[in-house]
């Protein structure tokens, strides 16, 4: 009898163990997601500001192994209200961490920006988190800042903590669309920094970047000539 129960109770953990494994054979690759990773969603100007410190601080590190010349970043006449503030903060940047932004390209490094918009469908899944506001734990909680000669201490409730750790994430469903930001410094001939990066984009917001809607359906219109 214990020997048809330690059976039974084998076979249903090699059946459990089964079940959670991929077939061996696929016609094709199975659908997985990649690990978690943060994306920052463009809100405000000020946050156009910050990227534009952000490439700027890589893409001068990078230039530190080249001969040094002034940078001439091109300017677009057609430029969206956000590649017009990015190259004029960009320009900014350069100046206020000592470097020499020429008025026209000859001798210069030229810097370039390239923006591409993208977007995707609606309603895409997004979990932040896992757990609910009941996992925070009941009562009240301090936050101390870490500057020792500051020492704020604040105390809220659950709620109010469980909301405070979880201020990084955007409110709302993720974004449809996205931008594809690529700053190139090199001349005629060769790249020789480049950096890309990714930023989500508030839906609402999407002619400050230069989107531009359908206003309506393509249309073909046919004119019929004679006939009765």
């Amino acid at each position: 009898m214990l020997a048809k129960a330690a059976s039974a109770a084998l076979l249903v953990a090699v059946a459990t163990l089964l079940a959670g494994c991929a077939v061996p054979y696929s016609p094709a690759p199975l659908a997985t997601n990649f690990p978690t990773t943060r994306q920052d969603k463009l809100q405000a100007a000020a946050h156009w500001n910050a990227i534009a410190d952000h490439v700027e601080q890589r893409i001068v590190a990078d230039m530190k192994k080249h001969p040094q010349r002034p940078f001439y970043v091109a300017e677009d006449r057609e430029a969206s209200p956000f590649k017009r503030a990015l190259t004029t903060q960009l320009v900014t940047s350069l100046v206020k961490d000592g470097y020499v932004v020429a008025r026209s390209p000859a001798g210069a490094w030229k810097v370039e920006i390239d923006i591409q918009a993208v977007t995707f469908t609606r309603n895409r899944p997004q979990y932040r988190y896992s757990g609910a506001a009941t996992a925070v734990v009941t009562g009240a909680w301090v936050l101390s800042d870490i500057d020792p000669v500051v020492g704020v201490v604040a105390l809220a409730g659950a709620g109010d903590a469980y909301h405070w750790f979880h201020s990084q994430f955007a409110p709302g469903a993720t974004p449809q669309t996205e931008l594809i930001v690529t700053l190139s410094v090199g001349d005629q001939f060769r790249y020789l920094a480049r950096s890309t990066s990714a930023y989500y984009v508030a839906d609402t917001d999407r002619a400050l970047y230069g989107i531009r809607e359908d206003d309506a359906p393509l249309v073909k219109k046919f004119t019929v000539v004679g006939g009765r």
